[in-house]
């Protein structure tokens, strides 16, 4: 009798595929309000490898309630699927940040996508600070990343992203993949910034002086919040305090001050969005700014 041989398995006894049609979903969903003047983190619900440690006052009891989001995996492979949100009541101040650069892995044999959607919402009088540390993508790296932001009323917010693409220090430049980026900004549910940005190696957008240029660094900051005099008077101080470089630029539309970077050094876009931050915050949020602790470790 011959043997037929078994037909190559498509998922783990947990359930998890390993074909195309592999989807490793996990989820975290946090909650703020102020209570008795101290903003407190009300809910932290997750599912799959996101959580959050203990919230952090290191600016007093009554400053922003400080929060590492957590992902011990450390990176995004096919398949994964990351769902975040936040949501911030009335009164409540927040600042959400990262341990450590979040990497996006190379897509396996089958191009499988990964996929990461961030939602946030700020009531009236509230304000978010969403300042996660940068984004590394290797080259191959198929995905898509989803922001979305919704402000109400007087709801105050400051965050950025910074993506590096490739690793060129280990001669392991960015040339296949993509990464489709979109965010949505509303304030009362009408749109103040939307955008959307496909980042492929092939296309020639990429090399293209009129696109990205072969710059392997971009960052975006954004503040929502500053009436328009104090927003005139913040775009001249980032103009005279940062460094005098072409690399980056700042401009207000709809009320939404943004910052851009465009360039080839991480590090250089880290530090001009981190000096922008210490320079909006006090304008914005009414304090200094008080750097993570997990930054600097």
């Amino acid at each position: 009798m011959t043997a037929i041989p078994h037909a190559l398995p498509t998922a783990s006894d947990s359930g998890h595929r390993f074909d195309s049609e592999r989807h490793w979903a996990a989820s975290l969903a946090l909650g703020f309000e102020r209570r008795d003047s101290v903003t407190r983190m009300v809910q932290a619900r997750h599912q799959g490898p996101l959580r959050v440690q203990r919230p952090f006052y290191p600016e007093g009891r009554e400053g922003a309630c400080h929060v590492y989001l957590l992902h011990p995996p450390g990176g995004l492979v096919s398949g994964d699927a990351l769902h975040i949100s936040a949501h911030l009541a009335a009164g409540s101040h927040a600042l959400l940040t990262t341990p450590a650069a979040n990497k996006l892995y190379k897509a396996d044999s089958q191009g499988v996508a990964w996929q990461q959607q961030t939602q946030l919402s700020v009531d009236d009088g509230a304000s978010l600070e969403w300042l996660p540390q940068e984004t590394i993508a290797f080259d191959g790296s198929r995905g898509a990343q989803t922001t979305e932001i919704a402000l109400r009323g007087s709801a105050r917010c400051l965050g950025w992203e910074v993506l590096a693409l490739g690793r060129p220090a280990s001669q392991l430049p960015y040339v296949s993949g993509r990464i489709d980026q979109r965010f949505r900004l509303t304030l009362d549910d009408k749109p103040l910034w939307l955008e959307r940005q496909p980042l492929d190696p092939q296309h020639r957008r990429f090399h293209g002086r009129w696109g990205q240029g072969g710059a392997s660094v971009q960052a975006t900051l954004w503040a929502v919040g500053l009436i328009d005099s104090e927003a005139a008077a913040a775009i001249e101080t980032l103009r005279e305090s940062l460094p005098a470089v072409n690399r980056w630029a700042v401009t207000l539309r709809h009320g939404v001050l943004l910052l851009r970077y465009l360039g080839s050094e991480r590090n250089e876009a880290w530090a001009i969005c981190q000096q922008a931050w210490e320079l909006l915050r006090p304008l914005l949020m009414g304090s200094e700014a008080h750097t993570p602790r997990i930054w600097l470790t």
